[in-house]
């Protein structure tokens, strides 16, 4: 499942592996943009971003996603916008890992990613720490992962 190597500036949690290719400080905070790599069935906990637009943008795999109440599956070579306020979440189905683009607009949600991967906290057993973490990122927790 190696698609770029655990370096000292990417970070893995709960079996995903994000390495930002573009940090807000590269854009003036306009945005990031994070190279992840998702195994099989991972899927985070419904949520909204309340600052910032999401976009997915797929390079291998295939995923089906829920937003606002819909379902829909997208797989490499396609995309999807998710509006900051829009409840969403997504899971890798097939037999694949998914690789994956997220820009982030503005930048900077890309730190929970971060603070999780130091926490190595664990869903559902640390969802406190975990929702501590994410409303100083803006992010709040709505429902459990698809799966689920």
């Amino acid at each position: 499942m190696s698609f770029f190597p655990l370096s000292p500036d990417a970070a893995e949690w709960g079996g995903v592996r994000y390495h930002t290719l573009m940090a807000p400080s590269d854009s003036g905070g306009a945005m990031s943009i994070v190279d992840t790599l998702s195994p099989v069935n991972a899927s985070p906990p419904r949520h909204v971003h309340d600052k910032e637009d999401e976009i997915f943008v797929l390079l291998s795999g295939v995923c089906e996603f829920w937003a606002d109440g819909e379902m829909f599956t997208r797989s490499a070579g396609e995309t999807v916008f998710v509006p900051r306020g829009v409840e969403h979440t997504y899971r890798v189905i097939g037999d694949k890992p998914c690789r994956h683009l997220v820009i982030l607009t503005p930048g900077g949600f890309e730190g929970f990613f971060y603070d999780m991967a130091r926490q190595q906290c664990r869903i559902p057993e640390d969802m406190a720490a975990i929702e501590q973490s994410a409303a100083r990122f803006n992010l709040r927790f709505t429902g459990p992962p698809l799966g689920n």
